[in-house]
């Protein structure tokens, strides 16, 4: 550190793997890797028919040497709810369905604790909104629930992620301040922040006075552009530079990984113009 201003050693990039979904994962890990990632960040989904515990200890074993043999590291889960297995609802005032849920929210703090990977993402809007309950009683659920998983994330290393998602998503925790408004009232160490581009519409400040006022509880960083396609579609490379200074005047050194919802393009492409557009943005920097 030189001045006060934290020693900075370049961004981490990972890419989301559900882009490539269909294509084997050696070939994903292959895409990923030569485009200049260095992690890949995983959706369980796209590697179960009915749910992850048919991975079992050879299974997770392969896909972690499939990671070390391209040369990346596993950066986290996401889309932790979404099917397979359908119904899962985290906040529902269902008490069998909920138990259920966090029964399998708990199958995948050990898949991740296995792979290796430092984090969980929730995001997963249709499997927490309140849908027509009140939504003081979905909170507190939500709340709840993640206290009742904390304990087992931290023994595994792992730190789940409550995701801030807009209203266009889901009803429940839409701003930074009300994702760490939850966090500070569970005050449990495995349970905090991540930091979304995409999922800023609710909020008023702009990205670099956000990521100012919560860094002290910022573990992630998912980028893409506005409308959700890949970086350099849009006008990501010129709106986000102020973001990525913030991250980058704090020293950040956690990942920055790629979260794409249109996969039309396909996972090549995809990778390698967002790639380059996080290069540009980097250019930008001082």
């Amino acid at each position: 550190m030189q001045g006060g201003t934290p020693a900075w050693n370049g961004f981490r990039y990972a890419m989301c793997n559900e882009s490539m979904q269909g294509l084997p994962f050696a070939e994903q890990c292959a895409i990923v890797a030569a485009a200049g990632y260095r992690g890949i960040e995983l959706a369980a989904f796209t590697f179960v028919a009915k749910g992850v515990e048919e991975l079992d200890r050879a299974a997770r074993a392969a896909i972690a040497a499939t990671m070390a043999k391209a040369n990346l590291e596993c950066a986290g889960l996401h889309w932790l709810l979404a099917p397979p297995p359908a119904g899962l609802h985290f906040t529902t005032p269902d008490g069998e369905v909920r138990s259920r849920t966090i029964a399998y929210f708990e199958k995948l703090i050990d898949f991740c604790g296995d792979l290796g990977a430092p984090v969980m993402v929730f995001g997963s809007p249709k499997q927490r909104g309140a849908g027509g309950a009140p939504l003081p009683d979905a909170r507190r659920r939500f709340k709840e629930g993640l206290r009742r998983v904390a304990e087992r994330a931290r023994r595994r290393n792992v730190t789940v992620l409550v995701e801030a998602l807009d209203r266009s998503q889901t009803d429940v925790i839409n701003t930074l301040a009300e994702a760490r408004a939850l966090v500070e009232e569970i005050d449990h160490p495995a349970i905090e922040l991540m930091f979304d581009f995409h999922n800023t519409a609710d909020e008023t400040e702009p990205f670099d006075a956000l990521i100012a006022a919560h860094y002290d509880r910022i573990r992630h960083v998912h980028v893409q552009e506005m409308d959700g396609r890949h970086l350099g579609a849009g006008g990501a490379v010129e709106t986000f530079a102020p973001g990525f200074q913030a991250l980058k005047d704090r020293g950040y050194d956690r990942w920055v990984s790629l979260e794409v919802f249109d996969f039309a393009p396909g996972g090549r492409r995809i990778a390698e113009e967002s790639m380059a557009a996080l290069r540009r943005i980097e250019a930008q920097l001082v």
